[in-house]
């Protein structure tokens, strides 16, 4: 076993905690659905997470190639892998088994937290490609990055629901363009 391959599980386990957080959340309020009380952005953003997770599973097959691993390049990319994890275990609620589950409630109670762990994530992918490869990432991979922690900036200071859609579907829009144009193929990041 190479020393990707090895290193590699344990960033395959977070993600698929993250996954499983989120599907539990899903599942939680599909039994719970007369309950619910659904808002756009927690349901936008949960998927999201979904993309996300499998898009960081995908471009972490280019790491592959990587032969030269310490402690500090692993722990970057382990920290950007925490981070998706955590940001996957707030964003749904735990479904109490009886009350009304209002996702608004919840999503502004958690956007201060989501959004601040999001910037971290952020930080933590833009390190992962200084350590690796001793630069930026690359213009394009830069730019979201720096869309993204606009949006989230915007999301920690504004209370407004109406911008708050607008971030989640704004992200929706970029997030196919950013996997669309750098994580199509196999291998690529």
């Amino acid at each position: 076993m190479d020393a990707f391959s090895y290193l590699s599980v344990l960033l395959s386990i977070i993600l698929g905690l993250a996954i499983t957080q989120v599907l539990q959340g899903y599942r939680g309020l599909l039994l719970s659905r007369s309950r619910v009380q659904l808002y756009a952005p927690t349901m936008i953003w949960s998927a999201l997470l979904l993309v996300f997770a499998a898009q960081l599973w995908w471009a972490s097959f280019g790491l592959a190639a990587h032969k030269q691993w310490d402690f500090a390049t692993f722990s970057v990319i382990l920290l950007q892998t925490v981070l998706l994890y955590m940001m996957s275990a707030i964003v749904l609620p735990d479904v109490p088994s009886d009350g009304r589950v209002d996702l608004e409630a919840h999503y502004f109670r958690e956007v201060v937290p989501f959004f601040t762990t999001s910037l971290l994530m952020l930080s933590a992918s833009i390190g992962k490609d200084w350590m690796l490869n001793g630069r930026l990432p690359g213009t394009e991979n830069l730019a979201f990055h720096a869309l993204f922690a606009a949006l989230a900036i915007l999301g920690i200071v504004t209370r407004r629901p109406r911008v708050h859609l607008f971030i989640a579907l704004t992200m929706v829009a970029f997030s196919v363009v950013y996997v669309s144009m750098l994580f199509a193929r196999l291998g690529q990041n």
